[in-house]
């Protein structure tokens, strides 16, 4: 008789073949749901490589679209790592955004090379400040972060519809008024890389915080708290960390991660804040982290992936002829047997003898 055990320590091999199988699973179940469309699957899948990886634009563009989404599953990295379940980061991508729009209008005529470090520092201040609410909720009063960090992206969602829908922030065209701010000066735009119009400097910040956290997470003190604070919070109190105040460390880097992604959306991507463009990227970052398995070079070759499977989606559409609600389908089936493969990887078969 064959049963599965937990592991007691990791096993990389093992580990390999379970998202290998995982990925194997995903194509399969996802080629099916295409077929059941109508579509041929050859055709579709060609078509959603070509638009991730076939040039250097569509790389380009995998790039962007993975930026934002790799900052907001390190977010949930951080957190998470921490069993501080934090909801938050679709909501600290819109205070992001905002912060470094309220900066950008503060700092105006300010020198490049101080002007974008400022902004994007203006961003993560504001994200900051919600994961800091967060803390204070949970240690102050016992206020689990799933609800206080939901209730937070509800407030600050509203609180940008209300400054683009006839608050200061809004532009407006005669008598009609837009969910969206005037267009950002040209010179507060992102730099570009290689002289590409879509790869803007942005795309490298990701990858620069994805190594400072692995670099946290194992090598220094908060990340033995951040790590303590996950597998045992009694162990670490006794040792004499000061829980309540590594929670707010943890909220607190946590957002500003997540806002980072939507300021580098502001002001390489969009170039005016609005909503629609910011919709999705938080709950996406929590997906990508647990794809990722809560660690940072898993996230960042999660959210290269997702990257193109969004990049991809417009040529699936047009070249594949499917519908672009498919896009996120696939994006769950890959989520589920992800998860699953994590599961999997934590445990091994063991062949029992039967008495």
């Amino acid at each position: 008789m064959i049963r599965f055990e937990p592991r007691t320590e990791r096993d990389g091999l093992w580990t390999a073949a379970s998202f290998a199988m995982a990925v194997a699973a995903g194509l399969a179940v996802s080629a099916l749901l295409l077929a059941s469309t109508g579509a041929d699957v050859g055709q579709v899948f060609a078509a959603l490589v070509q638009g991730a990886v076939g040039s250097p634009k569509a790389m380009a563009t995998t790039l962007v679209k993975a930026t934002p989404i790799i900052l907001t599953g390190l977010a949930t990295v951080i957190a998470f790592r921490a069993q501080l379940w934090s909801i938050g980061q679709e909501g600290q991508v819109f205070a992001g955004a905002m912060g470094g729009y309220l900066g950008a209008q503060l700092l105006a005529g300010m020198s490049p090379m101080l002007f974008f470090p400022a902004v994007l520092v203006f961003g993560m201040a504001a994200g900051m400040a919600f994961g800091w609410l967060a803390a204070v909720l949970r240690n102050s009063f016992a206020v689990n972060e799933i609800i206080s960090t939901v209730m937070l992206n509800y407030l600050v969602i509203y609180l940008l519809s209300w400054l683009l829908q006839g608050g200061p922030w809004g532009e407006s065209g005669g008598t009609i008024s837009y969910q969206q701010s005037p267009m950002l000066p040209a010179d507060a735009f992102l730099p570009s890389l290689f002289g590409s119009s879509r790869l803007h400097a942005g795309v490298l910040l990701p990858f620069l915080a994805a190594a400072i956290c692995s670099i946290v997470m194992s090598r220094t003190p908060l990340g033995f708290e951040i790590r303590g604070l996950g597998y045992n919070p009694e162990a670490l109190r006794h040792k004499g960390v000061d829980i309540g105040r590594t929670v707010s460390i943890i909220l607190m880097a946590s957002g500003a991660l997540a806002a980072l992604a939507g300021a580098i959306e502001l002001f390489g991507v969009a170039h005016r804040l609005r909503a629609d463009n910011l919709i999705g990227l938080g709950y996406t970052g929590i997906i990508v982290g647990m794809i990722g398995g809560l660690r940072p070079l898993g996230t960042v070759l999660a959210g290269l992936f997702f990257g193109g499977l969004a990049s991809g989606a417009v040529y699936m559409r047009v070249l594949g002829d499917v519908p672009a609600s498919l896009v996120p389908a696939i994006q769950g089936i890959t989520l589920f047997f992800f998860l699953c493969a994590g599961v999997l990887a934590r445990y091994r078969l063991v062949r029992v003898a039967v008495q």
